[in-house]
């Protein structure tokens, strides 16, 4: 029997996230794991009056780059670097793109040679920039989400019933009118971003953590779950040259099946100089020495979905965690600002519930995860 939540969650996507109007052609691409919000998908869009194209993938597939273990483990360099015309086709062509992460085994890719992911990436990367292109220019919706699974319940230590009210309530659907509650928190965390649109500079303090980022001229956009799915967060691009100092994440940062724990990122002049980890040391050097770009910052964000305080091992959920703020190493996004080009962009999460703090211009705005309501009249709250 099928989970009424799931239904509600393809309700949303398509009417409120991906705002699916009559005659848009829809890409809805996800693992076969996924078939029932999938086929939830394809049935609201339908309703919807748009054109669907469903892609099912293997099981296995990697969330990043939608390719399997057997292609990256037996493709040569010349058939990874190849790009079809069909997938720049799709790219040019499509007014939707819906995206469902789901898998049975997270670690499927955790002994390919990080050499090929990284190829991969490389290919992949004028696909990447002409999508984001394309999106921010109002031509392109897209919309990326998670359907529960065992492997995923299992990486955050929960049974499968746990892990899936845990998702569907990080999506808001524990509310009578999720719309309506993914509204408000759109409201609450519009007044960040326009407090710190109006800012020069953003310096963050942790547990050896003391790094400032230049972010005049950037703008400050407010995630409300239409781009990803459950979201949470406001962010930007910093100044490439800007960053100053060092941070140590909190999490491991989690890429192709692989943990790399423990890293420590020193900045100077935009640049990650000093990039160190007590685990995956290798990949995390190879990632990061894949293009000029890698070792530059795209992203700069603060997470604010507080229904999302248990680290899970899964980036869409643990970058929008109430309290955190996460930095992506590599390509940004054009409409904040952005100029860094990469074929990465590896979000890394740090925790300031315990200990951290936020400034603005020189003014505190947030202190142990919470924003202070001397800023803001009413607290953040989902």
């Amino acid at each position: 029997m099928l989970d009424p939540r799931v239904e509600k969650m393809a309700q949303v996507l398509i009417r409120y996230s991906a705002g699916v109007k009559p005659g848009d052609l829809v890409s809805i691409k996800g693992p076969t794991l996924a078939e029932p919000l999938i086929l939830a998908l394809l049935k609201q869009t339908l309703k919807a009056g748009g054109h669907p194209r469903i892609k099912l993938l293997p099981k296995e597939t990697s969330d990043l780059t939608g390719i399997s273990e057997v292609m990256l483990k037996n493709a040569s360099d010349e058939q990874l670097k190849f790009v079809s015309d069909l997938d720049r086709q799709e790219v040019e062509q499509i007014d939707v793109s819906i995206r469902v992460l789901a898998t049975s085994n997270t670690r499927a890719l955790s002994n390919i040679d990080p050499a090929r992911p990284a190829l991969l990436s490389q290919a992949r990367k004028p696909l990447k920039e002409r999508f984001f292109e394309r999106a921010a220019e109002g031509q392109l919706r897209w919309t990326l989400t998670a359907y529960p699974t065992l492997a995923y319940a299992q990486e955050a230590e929960m049974s499968l019933a746990e892990y899936e009210d845990f998702l569907y309530r990080a999506c808001l659907l524990h509310h009578n009118d999720p719309v309506a509650a993914w509204k408000k928190l759109a409201e609450q965390q519009q007044r960040v971003a326009d407090y710190l649109n109006k800012c020069k500079e953003l310096h963050i303090k942790a547990p050896d953590t003391d790094i400032r980022f230049g972010i005049e001229g950037r703008k400050w956009i407010n995630c409300l779950g239409d781009m990803n799915f459950p979201d949470g967060e406001v962010f930007t691009g910093p100044v490439e040259d800007s960053v100053e100092g060092h941070i140590r994440y909190s999490f491991p940062a989690i890429r192709d099946g692989r943990h790399v724990d423990d890293i420590h990122l020193t900045f100077k002049a935009g640049k990650a100089v000093e990039a160190t980890a007590t685990k995956n040391q290798d990949f995390l050097t190879t990632m990061l020495d894949q293009d000029q770009g890698a070792r530059f910052l795209g992203e700069l964000s603060l997470g604010t979905n507080y229904e999302v305080q248990k680290f899970t091992r899964n980036l869409l959920f643990d970058e929008k965690i109430g309290g955190t703020c996460h930095l992506a190493l590599g390509k940004g996004y054009p409409e904040t600002g952005s100029k860094n080009t990469s074929g990465l962009h590896w979000d890394m999460v740090c925790d300031l519930r315990h200990g951290g703090e936020v400034f603005a211009d020189g003014k505190l705005i947030q202190k142990n995860g919470r924003f202070l309501e001397t800023t803001w009249p009413q607290p953040i709250q989902t």
